[in-house]
């Protein structure tokens, strides 16, 4: 029989499997990109891997509506160590009953900070929106997913394309992925 244990254990990627948005169990991998030990995550909240209690709230939002049918959810998103440094992190995960998206997930982070860093200090509404530009989202889009009107996105991205200097929304999502 295979060691599955060891698999999770080793796997190259951040794993968490998650109940009602607790860490049940992590491997090695997250262990190292939130610098952590094991006690400081298993059995307690998500919320203290997030920047905020309000992002952690709105990203919660989030996946349970955005889900696709499977269940499946991904996103880049800023989280934070354990330290309290931030940093870029992408998220995919699967919540294994998709009519009740908290109950029990498995999730899996990868630590992106060698190609994206945080340079210029942004709200935690400015650090949503800027990881959906990156991702090639329309102001309408994103206005969908975070449930703001189009032009308030437009707002955002104005903010953003100015913090950045910035000549326009191609060169924001350039100087977005190289900061």
């Amino acid at each position: 029989m295979p060691d599955y244990r060891l698999a999770f254990d080793l796997a190259p990627v951040g794993l968490i499997l998650s109940e009602q948005r607790i860490v049940r169990d992590c491997n090695q991998q997250v262990l190292a990109i939130f610098g952590a030990r094991r006690e400081q995550l298993v059995g307690h909240s998500f919320e203290q891997l997030y920047p905020s209690h309000d992002e952690f709230e709105r990203t919660g939002d989030r996946i349970v509506a955005s889900l696709d049918s499977r269940g499946y959810y991904g996103d880049d998103r800023v989280m934070k160590r354990c330290d309290g440094s931030l940093f870029w992190c992408h998220v995919i995960g699967r919540a294994l009953d998709p009519k009740d998206p908290h109950a029990r997930g498995i999730w899996s982070f990868e630590d992106l900070s060698a190609r994206r860093g945080l340079t210029a200090e942004l709200t935690p509404r400015e650090r949503e929106i800027a990881a959906l530009l990156i991702d090639g989202l329309t102001s309408k889009l994103i206005g969908r997913r975070l449930g703001l009107s189009p032009r308030t996105v437009d707002v955002y991205r104005a903010r953003l394309i100015k913090k950045y200097q910035a000549a326009g929304t191609p060169d924001l999502i350039h100087k977005l992925l190289s900061a």
